[in-house]
C-alpha cells in the first residue's frame, strides 16, 4: 500500500465516496437522497473556479475540502474564496493529508486570481487551530454567522 496522496477534483462518479466521508464530518445530519445529492453536485460544479478537492490513497477518498470562488465588485473585481467541509477520514489523520488538500485548494484559489481565501471553524481545540495556522491561515478577523441549523458540538 502506498502512503502517497493523489489530489484531484470531484465529479459525479465520486459522489458516494464523498458522502461517506461527509458522514464523518456531520454524523447526525439527515441523509440526502441520491437524486438530490447528484443535483446539488451538478449545480455546484457549474460555479466557475469552484471545486471539491479529493485526496486519494490507493484509489480511496481519504480527505476532502470544498473551494467556492466568489465574484466580487470590490478590490477591482478580484474574486475571493471560501473553504468549507474540510474532513479527513478518521483512519487517515495525522499523516499530512488534510494539510495537502488545503494547500491544493489555496493554490487553486490563487490560480483563479482570488485576493484572499477564508475559512471558518467552530472548533476551539488548540490542535485544530494550529492545523489551520500551519497551512497558512491566520486568525485575523471576527466572524459572525446567522444559522438556521444549530452548530455541531466542537
Amino acid at each position: 500500500m502506498s502512503h502517497e496522496l493523489t489530489i484531484r477534483t470531484a465529479g459525479q462518479n465520486d459522489l458516494s465516496s464523498l458522502l461517506a466521508l461527509y458522514g464523518q464530518l456531520h454524523p447526525d445530519d439527515e441523509t440526502m437522497s441520491p437524486v438530490a445529492a447528484s443535483n446539488n453536485l451538478a449545480q455546484f460544479l457549474r460555479y466557475p473556479g469552484s471545486a471539491i478537492f479529493l485526496g486519494l490513497r490507493d484509489d480511496a477518498v481519504v480527505t476532502t475540502c470544498t473551494l467556492v470562488v466568489i465574484p466580487n465588485l470590490t478590490r477591482g473585481g478580484t474574486p475571493y474564496a471560501l473553504i468549507e467541509n474540510v474532513v479527513t477520514d478518521g483512519r487517515h489523520r495525522q499523516q499530512g493529508y488534510g494539510k495537502a488538500i488545503l494547500k491544493a485548494a489555496i493554490a487553486a484559489a490563487w490560480d483563479c486570481g482570488c485576493y484572499k481565501v477564508m475559512l471558518l471553524t467552530g472548533s476551539k481545540n488548540p490542535a485544530t487551530l494550529r492545523f489551520y495556522q500551519d497551512v497558512g491561515f491566520e486568525q485575523s478577523k471576527t466572524g459572525f454567522q446567522a444559522r438556521r441549523i444549530p452548530p455541531r458540538e466542537a
